[in-house]
């Protein structure tokens, strides 16, 4: 209570406030000049179309992390058996009433509002395995009972997204939890051992799914399959090539106009770098290095080892789904549909990832960092 008490006095980190903020409205600027074109054509002439989306996810997901921001973290820990039954939750109601999109069933409706619950998974996981880390933290050196707990809770939860055949969502908490279970206390030999596991589990879960191998074949050289499978990462190769040095003006790309598939959400680094060229693909770069800075500064500044294990959960989130976006676009991995983070268009992908940056700016609170 004295903690929580010395805390009201303090503010968030107004840096990490400043670049998230900064990152959201560019974000705007880049929806809009790439979706005008499938705002114009396909919905009703209509070229704010999926701006108007995006403003209004973002304005719920600013209040939110408002909200998050003024609610002490330490909260989270006391319901962490609720946080474990909702997550399971909401994988079973997308098995049972989820929504197809795209070939893949990963979507519910609630109140009228489309949902990914999978973004809710990944936030619930980062806080579980927090808490799970924080409490065995002494045993987490030992084979039986700190690694394969580990790995029963690191599958558990990445399968719960697997089961939603999104393996993308699915690699990337995967990731963050390795790098939180390492960070906590893990053996070198146990990470080895848990990574060799996490590949074995990405090859059966791409050989179950034939259109998941043929992404890989073509990944190795998709100019062979110009008009079909290759058809996404060569237009964006192509973008990113035109761009140059400074690129050719915002509203200005060309692979937008139905070259580009998805040019608004898994392709937006794309148009960046066709509008902005290589110098304003290295500042957006800038942006996540400053958050990443302000983030894992916030989890190493914690007295509260909870709050440290969350804090860099929720950083490394955003860099993994960022580093897998512009390793997708860039064609230095197989094509998997992956939004960037606070960029491209998605409603509750954006709204729920802006809730969880109001936990991580409510734990900057507590950690002994200079906030200016």
């Amino acid at each position: 209570m004295e903690e929580l008490r010395k805390t009201k006095s303090r503010t968030v980190d107004w840096v990490l406030v400043f670049i998230i903020v900064l990152l959201v409205l560019f974000g705007f600027l880049m929806v809009y000049s790439s979706s005008y074109p499938d705002g114009y054509y396909k919905y009703g002439g209509d070229p704010f179309f999926f701006l108007r989306k995006q403003v209004v996810a973002a304005g719920i997901g600013l209040l939110g992390m408002i909200f998050f921001a003024n609610l002490p973290y330490i909260i989270y820990k006391k319901f962490n058996r609720i946080i474990l039954i909702t997550c399971v939750g909401f994988a079973i109601l997308t098995i049972v009433i989820g929504i197809a999109s795209n070939g893949a069933q990963r979507w519910i409706v609630i109140g009228g509002m489309s949902l990914q619950p999978s973004e809710i998974i990944k936030i619930g996981g980062v806080l579980y395995m927090a808490d799970y880390f924080s409490r065995n933290r002494k045993n987490l050196s030992s084979f039986t009972k700190g690694f394969l707990p580990s790995l029963f809770y690191i599958g558990f939860f990445c399968g719960l997204i697997a089961l939603q055949d999104d393996l993308s969502t699915a690699i990337i908490l995967g990731g963050t939890l390795m790098v939180m279970f390492f960070c906590a206390g893990a053996k070198i030999s146990h990470l080895i051992m848990l990574v060799l596991a996490a590949v074995a589990g990405i090859i059966v879960l791409v050989a179950m799914y034939p259109y998941r191998i043929t992404r890989i074949i073509v990944f190795f050289d998709p100019f062979k399959y110009p008009l079909d499978e290759g058809y996404q990462i060569i237009n964006s190769l192509y973008a990113l090539g035109t761009g140059g040095l400074f690129g050719m003006g915002i509203g200005k790309s060309r692979q937008k106009f139905f070259h580009l598939p998805e040019a608004y959400n898994d392709f937006i680094f794309s148009v960046i770098g066709e509008e902005l060229g290589f110098v304003g693909c290295v500042l957006l770069m800038l942006g996540f290095v400053i958050f990443a800075w302000r983030g894992l500064r916030i989890s190493m500044n914690m007295e509260d080892f909870y709050g440290s294990q969350t804090a860099l959960g929720l950083t490394v989130i955003v860099l993994v789904q960022f580093i897998i976006h512009i390793a997708v676009a860039t064609s230095s991995m197989p094509p998997t549909g992956r939004a960037l983070p606070f960029i491209s268009a998605g409603g509750s992908s954006l709204m729920f990832l802006l809730c969880s940056m109001g936990i991580l700016l409510n734990i900057s609170k507590y950690s002994n960092t200079y906030r200016g």
